[in-house]
């Protein structure tokens, strides 16, 4: 495999606008973000930037940044235009889809979305989870919740739905963490697919997935990454930082 890690951002974020440029630690994070992604090792590395200013931040430390159209309706989609530019020859048969909110995030995460794809021929994409941070979880909309298959040493599993309602029973429940690994060929007929009923319901991308009959496996990694969505979020960031 040759996979490519790719880094969608823009600036209009909702609930904290210009956040890939939010300052964590003396750097932007989506330097953060790519620093993170290159120490990975697994390919080369790219921001998809709705906006100059993405572009120029990443440029000015020494990463690598192609512009694509702000209007763009999603992540997948960004990537989709950026893989266009950066790879017309179809070098690169698989796709790390890293969002730009996770300063933090460990590497070998990257690393177990590339292992799932070589380990498990039948995915079409992979993804990762970790363990519920407290009971409070189990509730809570903003924490996407992902049911799998387990295999059996506790360490992947096939996905089978993912939601935001609460799940119950004594079995561990996993976070979603929204990383995703793509054959390039999934990654095509994922963006060419209309959103699904499911996505539409839950708002979850990765249900049009499910619905197109792909198959989803997940790792387990040891614990969630901070992403970045709000204000508090941001202020936990940078404590971490310090």
């Amino acid at each position: 495999m040759k996979p490519i890690v790719l880094i969608p951002a823009r600036m209009a974020a909702t609930r904290l606008p210009n956040k890939p440029l939010a300052d964590i630690g003396g750097l932007p994070m989506i330097v953060r973000v790519l620093n993170q992604a290159l120490a990975a090792d697994i390919g080369p590395v790219a921001v998809a930037a709705g906006d100059a200013e993405i572009a120029e931040a990443v440029r000015a430390a020494g990463g690598t940044a192609v512009l694509t159209d702000p209007e763009l309706p999603s992540g997948s989609d960004r990537i989709l235009a950026a893989l266009a530019q950066l790879d017309p020859q179809f070098e690169h048969d698989v796709v790390i889809n890293l969002q730009g909110d996770m300063p933090f995030v460990d590497p070998a995460v990257l690393s177990d979305c590339a292992r799932i794809l070589e380990e498990f021929g039948d995915a079409d994409i992979a993804t990762v989870v970790a363990p519920e941070a407290s009971p409070a979880d189990r509730s809570n909309p903003d924490v996407v919740k992902a049911v799998l298959a387990m295999e059996d040493d506790g360490q992947s599993g096939r996905a089978l739905y993912f939601t935001r309602s609460t799940l119950y029973g004594d079995a561990p429940v996993w976070r979603h963490i929204g990383i995703y690994g793509y054959r390039r060929e999934a990654l095509e007929a994922f963006n060419a697919a209309s959103p699904s009923p499911l996505e539409q319901r839950e708002k979850l991308e990765q249900l049009r997935a499910l619905e197109q009959g792909m198959i989803i496996r997940a790792a387990v990694a040891a614990e969630a990454p901070i992403s970045v969505d709000n204000p508090s979020d941001l202020e936990a960031a940078r404590k971490q930082a310090q």
